[in-house]
């Protein structure tokens, strides 16, 4: 008996210390939607939690100076989980608000303070707070003692969450059950001594207003799917399909975060967006090529539309989130064709690993907020996926930036990175040269000395508009002074801050 009663408090902070951590992963996610997945995101996730806990150890080694009780205890752990509900409603209601009001450089720190300060700091006092009841209890163990094994439950607790979050819970939970049952695990610790002593009649009361307030939770969640196809968190993203109009006719969108990723017609089988019809390209430069590949799946638009052409041996799809394939046989019209290749993998590990080299590369990544990945704007990048193609083979890029050559700017970077890279390179607006509002730039190199000969029969000819009006959506690049702006690398490409400049 004696020595499960030393467990009960290493017990408790074993899952307080997990409750940190799932609320700190699960942050991202949460904020991801309306500032982007960026390193802004997770510096101000990370600081503040941080901060909250260091604040918390001093408050609640004072505290528990002064009131070291069980009640004073329990009591704090109470009122965390209630804040941690609390904290679900603020996701519903005040999040909106504050994703499109602030920035997304300091919005996140903003909106971090103001979501996770408070149930950060009522954990951190946890810790300091057991070790004084634990030495007050058992003062023959030392204070030594009792304070590592305490820290060693607390940590081990934060790691078993962090784990936990990442591998099961936002894999199989969304993001909104995960905080709920954060919460009403916090809930039940703090009752625990109310239950033990007989639950006064006001206690009961409280747990009445909790279940009033998960019930009205509840509606509210069910009030904001509504509309939708098909409403879930992936690994890396909110998933999103739902059905509107577009151009004039009925057509299914897909939505990561806040990101629109894709989109079919209802009543028609051809390409939505214009920048996925540049594709196209590789007919012209490519016309015998035999094996294609796409990185980034989406609704898998691009790969259908490379699957109509029967002279294509292998269409390859690097796509990281595990169930896009599914969703887009479900609901896109993906055809179940043995050429199509599914690869869930990174697409920059897929072409560093893959011995196959390929006629056709057209990369379209992204995650939240039209965040283009690191790893995907850097000269290794564009190196590594050059060596990855045939004689004459063709790659394609999707990025979205201004056209505005005040520096710094994201896309006369990466311009200027990709030509480093493929010399017989082209860039096309896709709207108009002529616009300094953000909208998709197509990048084409093509891996062949000769260049393209825009007033050749064979392109101002073509049955395919995207073809015959290229020349007019090219940008001139002898305006552009290039030595303006940073050529990107793995070691340095601030990318996030230069999303953020063509957002705002």
């Amino acid at each position: 008996m004696s020595k499960l009663k030393k467990m009960i408090l290493p017990g408790v902070v074993f899952l307080t210390g997990g409750s940190v951590l799932v609320l700190e992963v699960a942050a991202t996610r949460i904020l991801s939607p309306y500032f982007g997945n960026t390193i802004y995101t997770v510096s101000s996730i990370i600081g503040v939690i941080l901060m909250a806990l260091s604040l918390g150890y001093y408050f609640g080694g004072r505290l528990a100076d002064q009131r070291a009780s069980l009640g004073w205890f329990y009591g704090i752990i109470l009122v965390s989980g209630l804040t941690v509900i609390i904290l679900e409603a603020m996701i519903i209601l005040v999040l909106p608000f504050l994703g499109h009001w602030l920035s997304l450089i300091y919005g996140p720190l903003i909106a971090s303070f103001i979501l996770f300060f408070i149930p950060a700091l009522l954990l951190g006092m946890l810790s300091p707070y057991a070790i004084k009841l634990q030495h007050q209890a058992f003062p023959v163990l030392g204070i030594g003692r009792v304070s590592g094994t305490i820290f060693f439950w607390s940590t081990l607790g934060s790691i078993a969450g962090s784990l936990l979050t990442g591998f099961v819970f936002i894999p199989n939970f969304g993001v909104d059950k995960i905080i709920i049952g954060v919460g009403l695990l916090l809930v039940t610790i703090g009752l625990l001594p109310l239950l033990k002593n007989g639950i006064k009649i006001k206690y009961f009361f409280l747990i009445f207003l909790i279940g009033i307030f998960l019930a009205i939770e509840f509606v509210v969640l069910q009030f904001n799917a509504g509309g939708s196809v098909y409403a879930r968190d992936g690994v890396y993203e909110k998933l999103l399909i739902f059905d509107g109009q577009y151009n004039g006719r009925p057509a299914r969108f897909f939505q990561q975060d806040r990101s629109h990723a894709a989109a079919r017609y209802l009543d028609g089988e051809e390409l939505v967006y214009d920048y996925t019809k540049y594709y196209v390209w590789y007919k012209v430069l490519k016309p015998l090529a035999k094996t294609a590949l796409v990185i980034g799946g989406g609704a898998y638009s691009i790969p259908k539309a490379l699957l109509e052409d029967p002279a294509l041996e292998t269409v390859e799809v690097a796509e990281i989130e595990p169930s896009l394939f599914e969703l887009g046989k479900k609901y896109f019209r993906v055809p179940s064709d043995d050429r199509l290749k599914n690869r869930v993998v990174d697409g920059r590990r897929l072409l560093f690993d893959s011995p196959n080299k390929f006629d056709l590369i057209f990369s379209d990544v992204y995650y939240s907020l039209y965040s283009v990945p690191v790893h995907f704007t850097t000269e290794e990048f564009f190196t590594l996926a050059k060596s990855k193609l045939n004689l004459s083979g063709i790659f394609m890029a999707n990025l979205i930036g201004k056209l505005d050559s005040r520096p710094p700017s994201l896309i006369f970077s990466e311009m200027k990175t990709f030509r480093a890279v493929f010399p017989n390179s082209y860039f096309f607006a896709v709207q108009t040269p002529e616009s300094k509002q953000a909208q998709n730039i197509i990048f084409l190199g093509y891996n062949r000395d000769q260049a393209i000969d825009f007033s050749a029969a064979a392109v101002v000819n073509h049955p395919d508009p995207i073809i015959r009006q290229a020349v007019s959506k090219l940008i001139d690049l002898t305006k552009i002074d290039f030595s303006l702006y940073a050529k990107l690398t793995d070691n340095y490409a601030p990318v996030e801050y230069l999303t953020a400049k063509v957002l705002n």
